[in-house]
Order: structure tokens, then sequence, then C-alpha cells
């Protein structure tokens, strides 16, 4: 077999209803043509006036939100948002401090409070969650799914000389079985993921979310750095744009 048709197997999905909170993992994930994963990215946190409209909303750049790049002490809040009812509920060390429907402005300003009571010191402005229908706040302006292969975060951990916890990424798919950076070799191509269909449209460029610790919120290594100095460029990972209709669970193939 021709290593450009080799296959991995998924091993994890997540997606994330809130940019710059933690995941939530899947057993399965509907795939649809030019869409996101359901509900991922579906809510921002402004960081300070962004002039962002949700009746017509555009693509900003991810400084204009609350995100781990420069917020790593978002790190140790655990968020978990409910399709049907919208309500995301925040938690951290098993205490809940925040709860709300995120479709109504009466939740959304529970939630804001949290931040503006917590944290003032942390945030530019006024906090104000964001979501328009239908819009992602994604950190590229097309609807993606991202995959990571689970061999190349090894690969990165011999160059750091440290472990490297696989959320670090904030990928939609893990996956197992291609080598060490086979993933950068897709470009462009056709894949199937699990019964969908799906292009791969962009490596994708680390910035410094990756060097905090998911767990913890402290800012341990430095990944974008390394991995420049050792190979020329930051990339890890792939984004692939959906172009037929499907569901991937655990254990599906990527071929």
């Amino acid at each position: 077999m021709e290593q450009t048709h080799a296959s991995a197997k998924i091993t994890g999905i997540y997606r994330y209803p809130v940019k710059g909170l933690t995941p939530e993992p899947l057993p399965r994930a509907e795939l649809k043509t030019g869409q996101t994963l359901r509900s991922d990215r579906r809510y921002a946190i402004e960081n300070g006036p962004s002039g962002f409209d949700p009746a017509a909303p555009k693509w900003l750049a991810k400084p204009h939100f609350l995100m781990l790049q420069r917020d790593e002490w978002l790190a140790p809040l655990r968020a978990h948002f409910d399709d049907d009812s919208h309500v995301l509920t925040l938690h951290r060390d098993g205490a809940m401090l925040a709860q709300g429907d995120l479709e109504t402005a009466e939740g959304r300003a529970a939630i804001e409070r949290y931040f503006a009571v917590h944290h003032p010191d942390r945030i530019k402005g006024p906090p104000k969650v964001l979501t328009s229908p239908g819009h992602s706040f994604s950190d590229v302006p097309r609807k993606v799914v991202s995959i990571i292969n689970l061999a190349s975060l090894r690969a990165i951990e011999n160059m750091v000389q440290a472990p490297v916890h696989p959320l670090r990424f904030r990928a939609n798919l893990y996956v197992e079985g291609w080598p060490a950076w086979h993933e950068a070799t897709l470009l462009d191509q056709t894949i199937a993921i699990g019964s969908a269909r799906a292009q791969v449209v962009k490596r994708i460029t680390r910035c410094a979310a990756v060097n905090v610790d998911p767990d913890t919120g402290v800012r341990d290594l430095v990944v974008p750095n390394t991995l420049m100095q050792r190979l020329g460029h930051n990339e890890c990972g792939i984004y692939a744009e959906i172009i037929s209709d499907g569901e991937a669970a655990v254990g599906d193939t990527i071929a």
C-alpha cells in the first residue's frame, strides 16, 4: 500500500461550543457538507469591543475574543453546553460558577457577569457572549474540521523532551495509524472520514495556545518555536472541509 493511501483510526472526537473554553468529547459526530461539527465554536466571548454584528456576521481574528493563546487562566474552567436547552454551565474544582441559556439575553448576561466580576483585570472591556445563527468563531474563515495525528504529537514529545497532552491542540478529530507528519502530505486530497468525505484544505499553523497545559493553565512548553527550529515551520495538523454528508464515530477510519 502506498503511504499516500494509508488509513488511520479515529481515537477521539471533540467539539468546542465556546471558543477558548474546554472541549466536550463525543462518541460520534454528524458531518455535514460545508459545516463544522455541531455547535463547534458556536459562541465566543468578546474581549473588548470587536465590531461583530450578529445580523451581518463576519469572520474576526481570535485576538478579539477570550482565547488560550493569551488567556491561559481560562484552562481550569470546565464548560458544558447542552444542545437542546442551549445552557452553558461553568465549573471549577467541582463547584458551579455560572449557568445560562446562551440563546437568551438573560442567560448570556449570567455568563458575562461571571467574567466581569471574577476576572475584571484580565479582560479589555465588558465581556460579551457573541453568537449568530450559522456562524462559527473558528480560527479560519471557512468552516472546517481539524485533525491531529497522534504520531506527530509523539514526535513533538521527543523534540521538547516532555509529555504533550493532545488536547493542547484543540482539534476535532484525533487519529492513530499514520506515520508522523503524514497528514502534511494530504493537502488538497479528498479523504473519507467515517461515511463522510472531506477535502484537506490547509495545514494548521500553531500558536502559543499549545504551550498551555489544558488542565492547569500553566504555560510550560514552547512548541511552536521548537517546531520552527527543528522543522523550519510551526505547523501541526490539518483542516478538512466536509464535501459529502456522513457520520464519524470513535473507532472509525480515515482513509
